[in-house]
């Protein structure tokens, strides 16, 4: 027995049928027509698309020499349980994560050694100034928040990321379309003509960082990037004198999804700005193959407060290297309802006063 072969409509994706009246393809529910060599090579195309690789080598990371971790110590948060490391000079300090205070846990052991460090470029004085700037102005913000004590509570901590490095081979499948409009006495016309647009080639990728840290959220460390990776040196001790470091809790093998997405996220854009002249540009298969993948450890600095306001939680968050800073502020309620009381009695004033000179005139 014969098997028929069902053709998808490359516009709408419903099946589509021969006519006979017109001997082509024609789909029922959008109306348009294919020849039906163009739907052999569509389909063709579809069929050899290659299937998705994107796998890694996880060599990220080194063991701990001999004496190389004496002088370090870790602490432990009694409220959310983040662990950081210090040297042996740190003294009892609150949890950068949530402000809570940690206590001294001992000897630092287990996790890998970093492979590189980009050390603190900007004291606690330049954000210290960050943070005053980014509050000036905010007359509407509570008062905890422009309060000096609390400001110099800012903690430099070491956090930990997974760089990604890999070769990409991809290709993506665009459908595009490109739009003509016309009018005669009667009606007004327009036409759409679809384009399957195929893209193909290679991308190279160097350290695409991923944050190893659960407690960091990954949407704060991300908007405060980019990191200069060429100010990067080998990874000693001695860069931890005076700050924090935060202990990874989320390994390279656990951040290669995320590292994937943001990779196929880059290579889609990159590719899609040569995809031109067309009104429309979506796409609808994407193919990447991954080769000389591998990861590498490394410590960014990273300038944190972390408050509390009517128990929601409030991090800001600095750019060690170059003081990029982000983080979102409370709205004081009792001072909004003030603001707005005089704002609307200025408006009803305002109101008042034009209506009476019009009265004048």
């Amino acid at each position: 027995m014969a098997v028929l072969q069902e053709y998808k409509c490359p516009c709408c994706g419903g099946a589509i049928n021969f006519d006979s009246t017109i001997q082509k393809m024609k789909c029922p529910y959008c109306d348009t027509e294919f020849d039906m060599e163009t739907l052999k090579s569509y389909d063709s195309e579809l069929k050899n698309e290659p299937a998705e690789d994107m796998n890694w080598e996880k060599s990220a990371g080194c063991e701990w020499q001999n004496g190389e971790t004496d002088g370090l110590r870790t602490y432990v948060c009694k409220s959310c349980g983040g662990e950081i490391v210090g040297d042996e000079n740190t003294a009892a300090t609150s949890c950068p994560f949530c402000g809570n205070p940690v206590v001294m846990m001992g000897q630092f052991s287990g996790a890998l050694k970093p492979d590189y460090v980009i050390p603190f470029k900007l004291d606690k004085k330049a954000a210290v100034a960050a943070l005053k700037k980014h509050y000036g102005g905010k007359r509407l913000l509570p008062k905890v928040f422009r309060d000096q004590n609390h400001i110099e509570e800012v903690k430099g901590v070491y956090v930990p990321f997974w760089l990604f490095d890999a070769d990409a081979d991809a290709n993506i499948r665009y459908k595009a379309t490109r739009v003509r409009a016309w009018s005669d006495a009667n009606y007004n016309y327009t036409e759409t003509s679809f384009f399957s647009v195929v893209r193909g080639g290679s991308i190279g990728f160097e350290n695409v960082p991923v944050d190893g840290s659960s407690k960091m959220a990954d949407d704060l460390m991300e908007s405060i990037e980019p990191f200069d990776f060429s100010e990067a040196v080998d990874f000693q001790t001695a860069y931890l004198a005076g700050y924090l470091a935060d202990k990874y809790d989320v390994d390279a093998g656990q951040s290669i999804g995320r590292a994937n997405d943001r990779i196929k996220k880059s290579t889609q854009c990159s590719f899609a700005a040569t995809v031109q002249g067309y009104a429309s540009v979506t796409p609808e298969a994407t193919s990447i193959h991954l080769s000389n993948g591998q990861a590498k450890y490394a410590l960014y600095p990273v300038w944190i407060l972390n408050t509390k306001w009517k128990g929601k939680k409030y991090t800001f968050a600095m750019n060690g290297q170059t003081g990029k800073l982000v983080g979102d502020l409370p709205l004081d309620k009792s001072a909004y309802n003030k603001w707005f009381v005089g704002l609307t009695a200025g408006i009803s004033v305002a109101a008042f006063v034009a209506s009476y000179l019009f009265w004048l005139l």
